[in-house]
C-alpha cells in the first residue's frame, strides 16, 4: 500500500484523455463532454487521431505532440494499446492514471500473460499509480474535476463516496442529486489493480474537504492494507459501509461429526466492526446513517427515550427497537413525578411517554425539557402524528427552541407528506436529525449505538492476561512438525490435543486403540468411566453407525462395544475404513455447556476465531460469532457477547454462570496459538464443555497446510511482535525489559506521564498537559504495528509489580519511506543510557522494515536530547515554522 503520487490523481493540475470522441453515445465522448464541462481550471489535452478538435478544444494525435506533460492521464481505448500508453506516459512524467478500459484480465499475449499485468509492468518503473481498469472515473467538485463518463455530476459536499461498482455509481448520483446531498469525491475504484480500498481510505482519511467516507464494496483483495487504513480513518471520521453479499460462501471447517461452517459475511461483518466501521444494508441506510452521525452528539447510552402524541406511532417505534436489539430507558420516579404533575390526565406514565393528541407546541417543550434535563435519559425520539386539532409546525419550532437553550440530544419524526415538509426543512436547518417514519428513526439511533460500539472496540483497554500463561510453544511446534513429516496434514485427536496442552487449554485424556484389547488397557489407564468413539474417515455422523457408546465402566463393557460398532458398521456400510478408536475419559460436568471455539482460515482474511454453541447440533443451530485474532480478553468477551448461548452462560434461574473469565482466557490461547504457529489451517474444538469452575476440551481436530500458508500476509491485522523483545541493564539500577507496546499497557503508561516533570512535558509534547485521558493514552498504547511502532522500557517496582521508565514511538508514512520519531525518559532516569538504548532501538527497526528518513522536531532549549541524536548522526536545522524548534532527521 502507498499514497505515493495519489496526488495527481485526486488534485490534477493538468489532464489528458487519450481516446476522445465527439461521435454521438460513445463514452470518449461523455468524457470529453464532462471534462470541459465540469468547470476544471487546468489544461484539457484530447489525444485522438480522428479528431482535429473535441468539444471546440484543439485535440493531438499522439502523446508526443502534447505541449505539456500532463499530470494525470485518462485511457478509454482497446485494451491492446494500454501498456504501451502507461508506459510512454510514465517516460514523459505522468505520474496518475484512470484507465476505463474493459476486459483487460481476460486478454493474454504469446507468452500467457494478460494485458493487465502487463499494464502493472509498464507503470512500475515510473511509479505511476493506476486507478482500474474498468472504472467509470471519478469527480472532485471543489476542484472542477468530472473525470468520468457519469450521466451527471455531482453536486458538492462534505462525503466521499467510493465504490466498486460503477452501476451503484450511477445509481447513487441520481438519488444523492434528488435529495440535495453533495460529495467531496466520488471514486469508482474499478478492478482494483494498483489503488484500491487502502489508499483510498488512507488519502480520504487525511483530507479536510471530506467529513466522513462512504463506501460500496464487492471484494477485496489486500486485508492487512485495507484494515490498517480502516482502523486509521475510523478514528478520525465516520467511515461507513455496505458490503455487496451476493451468494456468501461459507468455509467448512473441523472433521465429522464436529464439523461447522463460516460464512464469508459475517468475516467481513467482524472485520468492519473490528476497524471501527459501520456497517449498514443498503446505499438509502448508508446515508441516513451518516447524517444521523453527523448531526447527534456522543451517546453516553444505548437505551432511547421515545416522546409522542399517538400511542400507535409510539408503539411502532418500540417495536423496531426491540426487533433492532435495543433498549427502552427506564425512567426514574423523580421523572415520572414530574410527568404526572404536567400531564395529570395520561395514566400510567412510563416510556413511551404519551403526551396526547391534543398536545400545543407549548406542552412539547414542557415534557421535553423534564426528559433533557433526567439524568437517566440520554436521547430522545420526538414522534408527531398529524391531528386536526394541533400545529405540527408550532411542536417543531418548540423542539428546536429547547434543542438550542439545553443542547439535548434530540432525534425528530414527524409524519406525513407535504404538509410535514416545513417542520423537517426546520430541523435541518436547526441541525437536528429528522425522519419520516418511526422505523427508520429507531434505525438511525440504532447506528448510532452500533456505530460507538465499534468506535469503543478501538479504543477500549483490556485486562491484561494472566501472567501465569506462558505458552511452550515450542512442544507445539514440534508436534506440526512431526505430523508434516509423517506426510499428513490432519491430527489425530491425541496430538491436537497435545498442541491445545502446550499453550495451556485444559483436555480431556484420550487415547488410540487399534484392537479391543488395546482398548480395554488403555480404558483402564485412563480410568472409568471411558467413552468409545470410532474413528474413520468414511463416517460423516459416528451416530448413524452408534459409531459412539458412552459411560463404560469396565474393560469387558470396553471390549463390547467396540466389537458392536465394528459389527453395525460391516452391516450398514461394509466398505468404510476403519483407523481404530478413540478411549476418552468421561467427562462429569452436571449444568455444564457444551460450546464450540476453534480457528478458520479465511481466504481473504486468513485466520480467523470462531465461539458459539456446541455439541452435534451445532451446525444446524448455527449459533456462531466471529472475529480477527489478535484478541485480548475485552475482545473475546465481546465475541461471546455476539451468540444467544453467552445469555446462558451468565446464569439464569438458579442455575450457576459459567466462568466466563476462563472461556475468553481459552480463546485469547486461541489467538496466540494460530499466530505462533502458521501451518495451522483450521482448528475446532467442539464440544468445549464450560461450568462455573474451568474450561475442558472434549473433542478437538486440527488441520494443517501442507505448503506455507497461501497468504502474503497470514494475519489481516499484524500482530504484537513478541520477537522485539529484549532486555538491557541499565548503567545504574536494575535490569529492564525494552518491548513494544501493548494495550494493556494503559494503566502504567499514565502513571509513568504522572510522574513525569512538567518541564520533561513541555520539551516532549510543546506544551503541558495536567491529565492525560483514557481517548489520549489508548492511542498511545493501541498502535497499528503495521504502520507505527512504540518500544517501552519496563521494570518492576518496589513492590513487584511492572511500571514504565521510557518511551520511543515512530509512524512511518504509508509508502513506508518517513517515520516521525518522538522520545522521553523518565525524569529520574537521565544520564542512565536508557535514552540512547531505546533510540538505538528503534534506528535498527526502522532500517529492518525498509525506512529510509527519521525525522523528529526538538525544541532549541533542549540540549540533552540535541547532544544525545548528534552523537547518533542526526542532522539538524532551524524550522522555518518555527525559530524556536529544529527540524531534526538521520539518513538510514
Amino acid at each position: 500500500m502507498s499514497l505515493r503520487h495519489l496526488d495527481s490523481l485526486f488534485r490534477p493540475r493538468s489532464i489528458a484523455f487519450i481516446g476522445a470522441s465527439q461521435e454521438p453515445g460513445r463514452i470518449g465522448t461523455m468524457v470529453i463532454q464532462n471534462l470541459l464541462h465540469g468547470g476544471f481550471n487546468g489544461p484539457i489535452m484530447p489525444v485522438t487521431r480522428r479528431f482535429k478538435s473535441v468539444g471546440g478544444v484543439l485535440a493531438y494525435p499522439n502523446l508526443a505532440e502534447l505541449p505539456m506533460t500532463p499530470e494525470l492521464a485518462i485511457i478509454g481505448t482497446p485494451p491492446e494499446p494500454v501498456p504501451s500508453l502507461v508506459s510512454a506516459l510514465g517516460k514523459r512524467g505522468t505520474r496518475a492514471a484512470i484507465v476505463l478500459t474493459v476486459g483487460m484480465s481476460g486478454r493474454r499475449d504469446e507468452q500467457g500473460g494478460t494485458t493487465l499485468e502487463a499494464m502493472l509492468e509498464a507503470a512500475r518503473p515510473y511509479d505511476l499509480r493506476i486507478l482500474g481498469p474498468n472504472s467509470s472515473g471519478l469527480v472532485i467538485p471543489e476542484i472542477g474535476l468530472n473525470a468520468s463518463f457519469f450521466h451527471r455530476s455531482a453536486l458538492p459536499g462534505k462525503i466521499a463516496f467510493v465504490s466498486q461498482s460503477g452501476g451503484m455509481c450511477t445509481g447513487i448520483l441520481d438519488w444523492a442529486s434528488a435529495k440535495g446531498i453533495g460529495f467531496s469525491h466520488f471514486i469508482a475504484l474499478g478492478e482494483c489493480a494498483d489503488v484500491g480500498f487502502a489508499e483510498v481510505i488512507d488519502f480520504l482519511s487525511m483530507e479536510p474537504s471530506t467529513r466522513a467516507i462512504l463506501v460500496f464494496m464487492k471484494t477485496l483483495v489486500h486485508s492487512r492494507g485495507f484494515m490498517s487504513a480502516a482502523r486509521a480513518a475510523a478514528r478520525n471520521k465516520p467511515v461507513l459501509i455496505v458490503k455487496a453479499t451476493g451468494h456468501p460462501e461459507a468455509t467448512s471447517i473441523g472433521s465429522a461429526p464436529a464439523r461447522t461452517r463460516v460464512r464469508s459475511d459475517a468475516v467481513y461483518a467482524a472485520a468492519f466492526r473490528r476497524a471501527g466501521m459501520l456497517q449498514v444494508q443498503d446505499t438509502e441506510e448508508l446515508f441516513a446513517a451518516v447524517e444521523t452521525l453527523a448531526r447527534s452528539g456522543p451517546l453516553r447510552s444505548d437505551d432511547l427515550t421515545i416522546m409522542t402524541n399517538s400511542d400507535g406511532t409510539g408503539i411502532r417505534a418500540v417495536d423496531s427497537l426491540n426487533q433492532g436489539g435495543g433498549s427502552l430507558t427506564r425512567l426514574t420516579d423523580a421523572t415520572l413525578e414530574q410527568l404526572d404533575a404536567l400531564l395529570p390526565m395520561v395514566r400510567p406514565h412510563g416510556n413511551p411517554v404519551n403526551i396526547r393528541a391534543d398536545a400545543t407546541g407549548e406542552r412539547y417543550a414542557d415534557v421535553l425539557r423534564i426528559l433533557v434535563a433526567a439524568q437517566e435519559v440520554d436521547t430522545i425520539l420526538v414522534l408527531h402524528t398529524p391531528t386536526a386539532v394541533t400545529s405540527g409546525m408550532a411542536a417543531a419550532e418548540a423542539v428546536v427552541r429547547v434543542v438550542s437553550e439545553t443542547g439535548g440530544n434530540v432525534l425528530t419524526c414527524w409524519i406525513g407528506g407535504e404538509t410535514a415538509l416545513p417542520a423537517r426543512n426546520l430541523f435541518a436547518q436547526a441541525n437536528i436529525p429528522s425522519y419520516g417514519l418511526p422505523g427508520i428513526a429507531v434505525r438511525a439511533f440504532l447506528h448510532r449505538v452500533r456505530y460507538r460500539q465499534n468506535q469503543e472496540l478501538l479504543i477500549q483497554t483490556p485486562p491484561s492476561v494472566p501472567r501465569t500463561f506462558v505458552p511452550a510453544t515450542d512442544v507445539a511446534q514440534d508436534a506440526v512438525r512431526k505430523t508434516l513429516a509423517a506426510g499428513k496434514t490432519v491430527m489425530t485427536d491425541p496430538e491436537a490435543k497435545a498442541v491445545l496442552a502446550a499453550y495451556g487449554l485444559s483436555t480431556v485424556p484420550t487415547r488410540i486403540a487399534g484392537a479391543p484389547a488395546q482398548a480395554a488397557q488403555l480404558a483402564a489407564s485412563l480410568g472409568f468411566p471411558v467413552a468409545v468413539k470410532l474413528l474413520s474417515p468414511d463416517i460423516a455422523n459416528r451416530s448413524d453407525v452408534g459409531g459412539v457408546v458412552l459411560d463404560l465402566d469396565t474393560p469387558q463393557a470396553v471390549v463390547e462395544a467396540e466389537q458392536r460398532i465394528r459389527s453395525r458398521l460391516r452391516r450398514l456400510f461394509p466398505k468404510a475404513q476403519v483407523d481404530g478408536f478413540s478411549i476418552q475419559k468421561m467427562v462429569q460436568r452436571p449444568g455444564g455447556q457444551e460450546l464450540m471455539a476453534g480457528v478458520v482460515s479465511d481466504p481473504v482474511f486468513g485466520p480467523v476465531i470462531l465461539f458459539g454453541q456446541g455439541g452435534s447440533a451445532a451446525d444446524v443451530i448455527g449459533d456462531l460469532a466471529v472475529a480477527l485474532p489478535p484478541l485480548n480478553m475485552h475482545l473475546a468477551r465481546e465475541l461471546m457477547s455476539r451468540t444467544r448461548i453467552y445469555n446462558v452462560l451468565r446464569g439464569y434461574h438458579g442455575h450457576k454462570a459459567a466462568n466466563i473469565d476462563a472461556i475468553c482466557l481459552t480463546l485469547v490461547k486461541l489467538s496466540h496459538l494460530i499466530i505462533d504457529i502458521p501451518p495451522i489451517a483450521d482448528l475446532l474444538i467442539n464440544p468445549l464443555f464450560a461450568d462455573d469452575q474451568e474450561v475442558l476440551a472434549v473433542e478437538t481436530s486440527i488441520r494443517l497446510w501442507a505448503e506455507s500458508p497461501p497468504f502474503h500476509h497470514r494475519l489481516a491485522i499484524r500482530p504484537y511482535p513478541q520477537v522485539l523483545e529484549e532486555d538491557f541493564a541499565l548503567r545504574t539500577g536494575p535490569l529492564v525489559q525494552l518491548r513494544p507496546i501493548r494495550p494493556e499497557d494503559e494503566p502504567e503508561h499514565a502513571v509513568f506521564f504522572a510522574k513525569l516533570r512538567p518541564e520533561d512535558i513541555q520539551l516532549r509534547f510543546f506544551g503541558s498537559f495536567n491529565k492525560f485521558q483514557h481517548p489520549v493514552l489508548a492511542r498511545f498504547t493501541q498502535i497499528d504495528y503495521d504502520r507505527e511502532m512504540a518500544f517501552i522500557a519496563t521494570a518492576p517496582d518496589a513492590g513487584g509489580k511492572p511500571e514504565t521508565l521510557g518511551e520511543v514511538r515512530t509512524i512511518a508514512d504509508p509508502d513506508n519511506l518517513v517515520a516521525e520519531y518522538s522520545i522521553i525518559v523518565r525524569s529520574d532516569l537521565k544520564g542512565t543510557g536508557l535514552g540512547r538504548k531505546l533510540m538505538s532501538k528503534m534506528i535498527d527497526y526502522c532500517r529492518s522494515r525498509g525506512i529510509r528518513k527519521l525525522t523528529g522536531h526538538v525544541l532549541c532549549n533542549n540540549p540533552t536530547m540535541l547532544a544525545m541524536i548528534g552523537a547518533m548522526g542526526f542532522h539538524r536545522k532551524i524550522s522555518p515554522d518555527d525559530p524556536e524548534v529544529f527540524e531534526t532527521w538521520l539518513d538510514l
